[in-house]
C-alpha cells in the first residue's frame, strides 16, 4: 500500500466523487479509478458504494479512511521535524486534553508561548482519557494533559503537577 494510494482514497473520499477527486488531483478518471480498484483488490474488500452521482464508504472504507489520515498526518508530521532548522525554535506541538474548564488555562499558557515564539503553532484537541491516551500511542499528540486519571497506562510515563484534594473524601 502506497502513501500516494492512501491520498487518492482521501481525496475520494472528501470529494464523493471520482471525477471531483481526479480533478483535484490533476489525474484522468480512469487513471484514479484503476488505482483505487487496484487498492479494494489489494485489501479484498470493497470500500466504496458507487450512486450515479455520490460515492459513500462501506464501513471497511470508513476504517481505512481513519487511518489512512494518521498514516498521513504522521507523515507530514516528520516532513516538518526533519526539515526544521536546528536552531529554529519552531514547529507544531501537539497536545491532547481531557474536557474540563482547565483547557482555558492550556489556551491561555499557548497563546502566551506563541506571542514570545511565532513559529510555533499549537494545536490543541479535546476528548476523554481513552481519546488521548489512543493519540498518544500513536505519536499523533505529543503530549497529553489529563484529570483523574483511574487506570494505568503502562506505555505512557506520567507526572503529576497539581494534585488537589476535595474536602469530604
Amino acid at each position: 500500500m502506497e502513501l500516494r494510494v492512501l491520498q487518492y482514497f482521501l481525496a475520494v473520499a472528501r470529494e464523493q466523487s471520482v471525477s471531483g477527486a481526479a480533478e483535484y488531483l490533476h489525474l484522468s478518471q480512469p487513471t484514479l479509478s484503476r488505482q483505487l480498484k487496484d487498492l479494494e483488490e489489494e485489501l479484498g474488500k470493497q470500500l466504496f458504494l458507487r450512486g450515479n452521482r455520490k460515492i459513500t464508504l462501506t464501513e471497511e472504507g470508513m476504517i481505512l479512511r481513519k487511518r489512512a489520515e494518521e498514516i498521513v498526518n504522521l507523515v507530514q508530521k516528520a516532513e516538518r521535524e526533519i526539515t526544521l532548522n536546528d536552531e529554529a525554535i519552531a514547529g507544531d506541538i501537539h497536545i491532547g486534553a481531557g474536557e474540563t474548564d482547565a483547557i482555558r488555562h492550556l489556551a491561555r499558557a499557548a497563546g502566551q508561548i506563541q506571542q514570545e515564539h511565532p513559529q510555533i503553532r499549537i494545536h490543541i484537541s479535546s476528548g476523554d482519557s481513552a481519546n488521548v491516551t489512543e493519540e498518544l500511542d500513536k505519536g499523533l499528540i505529543d503530549f497529553g494533559l489529563l484529570f483523574l486519571i483511574q487506570r494505568i497506562y503502562p506505555n505512557i510515563n506520567t507526572c503529576v503537577f497539581l494534585k488537589k484534594t476535595l474536602g469530604g473524601c
